[in-house]
């Protein structure tokens, strides 16, 4: 029964998935998550819906996955440039203002919806939050690995913490969306120095 379900939830292309994903985020943009129906993610992608609900699962797992695609290039755990700092820069800059922007109104809708829906949550953990996680794990523990942070360092703990923190307080405290030179000041001035990793002084 295994190796049948896993075959339905194959028949889908990886091309096909791309636009079914884009096609959900621009729904999401549009309307918003609670709005956002399984109808009319048939209707805009020209699939049925029996097909989404046999790939998918239902409209949780479907815009969590949706998010996670449309993450930009390599993860954490790919960027390796030698030094935690490079890593970080090199992450922030595979998004231009323009797409931080895009994201960071996307992230705040989400974040509402997330708060009332316990499926969106844990679909959002198993396919967002944990992955990155350990992602960024793996980035620090090269780190450590170098000699740039030490493994007792309290603050590995809350890398996600503060790397997603900064980007979501950029609009709630200073009423501008994030942006590639905020971000990159921001791990210079906060994230490195709490891992207590080098930061260039000039």
């Amino acid at each position: 029964m295994t190796e049948v379900a896993t075959a339905r939830r194959s028949r889908i292309t990886p091309e096909r998935e791309a636009e079914l994903y884009a096609a959900v985020l621009d729904l999401l943009r549009e309307v918003g998550y609670d709005a956002l129906t399984m109808d009319a993610v048939a209707a805009r992608t020209k699939s049925s819906k029996a097909t989404l609900y046999r790939q998918w699962g239902g409209k949780a797992e479907l815009v969590a996955k949706a998010v996670r695609h449309n993450k930009p290039g390599a993860s954490a755990a790919a960027v390796d440039t030698g030094s935690l700092r490079g890593d970080f820069h090199a992450l922030t800059k595979q998004s231009d203002d323009c797409e931080m922007e895009q994201n960071s109104a996307l992230m705040r809708g989400l974040a509402m919806a997330i708060h009332g829906n316990p499926d969106l949550l844990k679909a959002f953990r198993e396919h967002l939050v944990e992955p990155e996680t350990a992602e960024f794990k793996t980035m620090l523990q090269r780190a450590i690995d170098r000699g740039e942070v030490r493994a007792d360092n309290p603050a590995i703990e809350y890398i996600v913490h503060m790397m997603i923190g900064g980007f979501a307080a950029r609009t709630m405290i200073d009423e501008q969306p994030p942006t590639q030179a905020f971000l990159l000041s921001y791990i210079d001035a906060v994230v490195l120095p709490a891992l207590g990793a080098p930061v260039p002084t000039t």
